[in-house]
């Protein structure tokens, strides 16, 4: 059995029957998708979305910023610009 991510799960066909119902349901926190007792999706709340993607860009900045951290420095004096 695949791990769940999440502390509440519904089936597919819960969700198609009633989509808001599971939305308030679940109260703001993420609920794994089920199709035959696997995870084939998670439904996660607009804010909590945004957050992590904010967090991804985040990560991929720092990436960019450590691997220019070896470039070769050039030092240039304000009145130069």
């Amino acid at each position: 059995m695949e791990k769940v991510y999440a502390d509440a799960s519904v089936s597919v066909t819960d969700l198609k029957k009633n989509p808001t119902a599971v939305i308030e349901q679940a109260e703001g926190f993420p609920v794994a998708i089920l199709n035959h007792n696997k995870p084939a999706a998670y439904l996660v709340p607009a804010a909590s979305f945004e957050l992590l993607m904010d967090k991804l860009e985040d990560v991929e900045l720092a990436v960019l910023v450590r691997s220019r951290q070896k470039e070769r420095k050039i030092k240039v004096a304000l009145d130069d610009l």
